[in-house]
């Protein structure tokens, strides 16, 4: 654990969350097959170089424990932010998480400080797939289908830890481990049916104007790929970078990379420099 565990109840939800450090607050919001766990070692970073730390995990993840009621992940993560005094912060969010952050920096921009969206998700972006791609979503559906957790487990480590178009078993060990643990938390989860869905946000992303720090992985879905791309030429405010050799969740696979980028982001975020160090251009 980083830091000091809290909880907040929104309803009949308890979500769980932890924090870390004093200063300007970075709050990190996970992916869809994992928790809060994926951000350990970017929290730890972080607290250590004069910021406060916040993740936390929504519901039908990790620690939190939610009945099924009609809900809002944004509700939930202002709910989570007034528990915690925090008025404005940077949000850190990959794939669903970043889905969120940009929903919520859509309802709240003075609200955000920055943004770092890694692989992210966009409410109401479109989707496609190569062959390769389809095989494996393929795979996928007919292990959920069947009612295979375990089975849709490895398939969606192949999918998001390995990368689609990558070897099954690509990235091994504690962090192959850990992904796995996430996700079987998840998957074994009640399912929540009640969830009220954001307004669609794929044709607002010029809206958003906050000092933004795009990441994608090269080893990623094609489509998130292009994603990455358009989000680039889109956000007025964005740099954006893909990272070789990686694929959907870099902050554990590859967390001394992510950790010095977005500790650079938070300097020149810091400082006062956003303008001259965050421009719209592609690496």
């Amino acid at each position: 654990m980083v830091g000091e565990a809290f909880s907040v109840t929104v309803g009949q939800a308890r979500l769980a969350g932890w924090q870390a450090g004093e200063g300007l607050p970075v709050v990190f919001l996970h992916a869809g097959v994992c928790d809060k766990r994926m951000w350990e070692s970017q929290m730890a970073a972080v607290a250590e170089e004069g910021w406060q730390a916040i993740a936390y995990d929504r519901r039908g993840y990790g620690e939190t424990v939610s009945a099924d009621e009609a809900f809002s992940h944004v509700d939930d993560l202002e709910a989570v932010l007034k528990a915690l005094d925090i008025h404005a912060a940077v949000f850190v969010g990959c794939s669903m998480g970043g889905g969120l952050a940009l929903d919520f920096a859509l309802r709240h921009p003075g609200r955000v400080i920055g943004l770092v969206l890694i692989g992210t998700s966009v409410t109401g972006a479109p989707w496609s797939a190569t062959d390769a791609e389809s095989q494996i979503e393929a795979a996928e559906e007919d292990a959920f289908e069947r009612g295979d957790l375990d089975m849709l487990n490895r398939v969606q480590a192949h999918e998001w830890l390995d990368g689609p178009r990558a070897q099954s078993g690509r990235v091994g060990g504690a962090v192959r481990a850990l992904f796995m643990d996430m996700n079987a938390i998840a998957l074994a989860k009640p399912a929540l049916t009640l969830e009220e869905r954001s307004p669609h946000a794929w044709t607002r992303m010029a809206e958003v104007g906050a000092p933004t720090l795009l990441l994608v992985g090269d080893e990623d879905f094609t489509a998130l790929i292009d994603r990455h791309e358009h989000l680039s030429e889109e956000m007025p405010n964005a740099f954006a970078a893909v990272l070789e050799g990686v694929a959907h969740i870099p902050s554990i696979e590859r967390p001394e990379l992510v950790n010095s980028m977005l500790l650079e982001f938070l300097d020149a975020i810091e400082g006062g420099d956003d303008e001259e160090n965050i421009d719209d251009t592609d690496d």
